[in-house]
């Protein structure tokens, strides 16, 4: 980022700024931190306290890196501070957000924001790698979409960049709007919306307009996007009023997608009569593709322009991430899920059947933050995963073993299963009933932690790049 004053940073979060005796000019910081052990010279670090660290503790550390100033919201008692910059404010994590805002406007970089129950960090990913052909853009670093990740992606944008694809997430009412506010989107799309998050927000009404809030942070002139796949959204938007433009497969779309056609690790399909090839597989990465489309088209690129870059778009790791373990066929999509992901991933899953002829096994985690209607999402489950053809389900958790118990019930084929407490335990016994040729499913929510199924596969068989 430019130089920021940090007596700017005052007047911006009206905190109370201390600098050393016989201080001249006060500092200007060149970069941010929230983490000490990621602090460079001329940065301004931020504490903030989390569950397991308060970042108060170490903003002694931050200056021995370089710091020039900090932000805290409370009072550091020691010699050690009289000489240096603090900035003290009430909350730290509302001042960075305010800082972010500020630069925001002042760096005059466009920002696209993506919300949406399922697909956000996919879509982010193609439109970047589509966008960064034509423009310089800066995208959020992993999945930096609540209320530090989006103020980092923020002020993480060099000087030159002129755009910004963040990701805007959600457990609980209210965070979308509050982060809309702090990004302020030129262009703000919501790309589906599902039950994901029960646990803090109930019903997926309550889901829908939490997502819908993504428009209350749009500049003058701004551009919201939704999916008319979900009709419920676009009745909102209706009855309130917003104006919103569209992606999806009924005809009434702005952007639409049509002749769909999955072909293994990749998918086809055509966009106003242009044949584009994905090269990633399952419908619901199409549908990820058809909103990155409506934003490049929105910013002028060209549908050639999209088809041509899109097909060397990298895998996304964890995400429906296809590759070979020795004669394995592994389709690893564990960093988050809920019964959306779900099903889209055993339809990928049905389709590697059809194209490789053998075994498919599903590595069940649990979907987290369901709430009470945990255990009812996971019997429902039980019919997408008999459906897709699953012959070996290993249940990690009781709750995924609920899904499997429904799946056996539904199912007209002998589907076997093994149920194991943890990953840890699931790991130690692969060995036991993972058998060369299978086509391998691993998902689960990121509790599961069901990476550690990929690393130990790798340990047993030799590693292969699909093609």
């Amino acid at each position: 980022m430019k130089e920021f004053p940090i007596i700017h940073l005052a007047k911006t979060t009206a905190g109370t700024l201390q600098l050393p005796s016989g201080t001249g000019t006060p500092p200007s910081f060149t970069g941010v931190s929230t983490d000490s052990r990621t602090v460079k010279a001329g940065d301004c670090f931020f504490a903030i306290p989390g569950e397991n660290f308060d970042g108060h503790d170490y903003v002694s550390d931050a200056f021995a890196k370089g710091a020039v100033c900090a932000v805290v919201s409370r009072k550091l008692e020691g010699e050690e501070f009289a000489d240096k910059c603090l900035l003290r404010v009430e909350d730290t994590i509302k001042a960075l957000g305010d800082l972010a805002t500020e630069h925001r406007r002042r760096a005059g970089f466009k920002v696209v924001a993506i919300t949406g129950s399922v697909g956000k960090t996919t879509a982010r990913q193609i439109i970047h790698h589509v966008l960064s052909r034509h423009f310089r853009v800066h995208q959020s670093p992993g999945s930096f979409n609540n209320n530090i990740g989006v103020p980092l992606t923020l002020l993480g944008a060099a000087p030159g960049v002129q755009i910004v694809v963040a990701e805007l997430g959600s457990n609980h009412p209210g965070e979308i709007s509050y982060l809309t506010r702090i990004a302020e989107p030129d262009i703000a799309i919501v790309t589906n919306v599902y039950p994901s998050h029960l646990e803090g927000f109930g019903d997926l009404q309550t889901i829908l307009y939490e997502k819908l809030s993504i428009s209350e942070g749009l500049r003058p002139g701004g551009t919201l996007i939704i999916n008319a796949n979900f009709e419920q959204l676009v009745n909102a938007c209706r009855a309130r009023g917003i104006r919103f433009t569209t992606f999806g497969q009924p005809d009434a779309s702005k952007y639409q997608v049509k002749n769909i056609r999955m072909d293994g690790s990749a998918s086809r399909f055509t966009i106003d009569g242009k044949e584009v090839r994905l090269p990633l597989p399952g419908p619901g990465n199409v549908e990820n593709a058809l909103a990155a489309w409506a934003v490049c088209s929105e910013l002028g690129l060209t549908v050639d322009d999209f088809a041509r870059v899109i097909e060397t778009l990298p895998p996304v790791s964890m995400r429906a991430e296809l590759f070979h373990v020795g004669t394995l066929t592994v389709l690893s999509d564990c960093y988050n899920a809920n019964p959306a992901s779900m099903r889209n991933a055993l339809k990928i899953l049905a389709g590697l059947e059809r194209t490789h002829k053998n075994r498919l096994v599903f590595i069940c985690g649990q979907m987290a933050e369901l709430g009470l209607q945990a255990a009812e999402l996971h019997a429902e489950l039980g019919a997408s995963i008999a459906q897709a053809g699953v012959k070996l389900l290993v249940a990690v958790g009781e709750l995924a073993r609920i899904a499997g118990e429904s799946a056996k019930a539904d199912a007209e084929h002998d589907l076997q299963m093994k149920c194991f407490p943890d990953t840890i335990s699931a790991c130690n016994n692969l060995h036991e009933f993972i058998k060369d040729y299978d086509i391998i499913l691993i998902k689960g929510s990121r509790t599961a932690k069901l990476e550690m199924v990929v690393k130990k596969l790798k340990e047993l068989f030799s590693v292969q790049c699909v093609s």
